[in-house]
């Protein structure tokens, strides 16, 4: 039986992904003692740091349909984190906002992105940062304007 490790894609690409998905479930393993998961958590962490959001323009930042956006606010409204009013300048929309009892567990949670970047990259190199960084950037903008050019 062949060894699992030569099927992985030893590419930059490949390590990309698994970083990314590994780095994800520590994301979601910090925050599970909240009940609250990755997506839930980019919410607030918008509505801490932008203030009120449209609930289209916070699927737009977020890059969600608006089926998932929909059970995510209505999952935070029901455990009374979030509020979603009527916008008062055009009533089909929904203004999304922190409530009083999710400022006070925001002042408390960690912070999943910073506790994953700790562990994956404190001690490492500033320059060696800043170079993988850049790579990152420059590809990714690479395969969008890419895509954007295909039919």
């Amino acid at each position: 039986m062949p060894d699992r490790s030569e099927a992985r894609d030893d590419s930059v690409g490949g390590w990309a992904k698994r970083y990314y998905l590994t780095s994800r479930a520590l994301t979601e393993a910090t925050l599970r003692p909240w009940g609250l998961g990755r997506t839930q958590w980019l919410v607030l962490w918008q509505l801490v740091h932008e203030g009120p959001t449209s609930q289209r323009e916070m699927g737009r930042l977020l890059e969600l349909e608006r089926a998932t956006l929909s059970g995510i606010v209505s999952t935070l409204v029901r455990k009374e984190l979030v509020t979603q009013e009527a916008d008062p300048s055009d009533q089909r929309q929904r203004i999304l906002r922190i409530t009083e009892a999710g400022e006070a567990l925001w002042d408390r949670l960690p912070n999943p992105m910073s506790v994953a970047a700790e562990v994956a990259f404190g001690g490492e190199d500033e320059t060696d940062l800043a170079t993988a960084r850049r790579l990152l950037q420059d590809a990714t903008r690479r395969l969008d304007e890419h895509l954007r050019r295909r039919p």
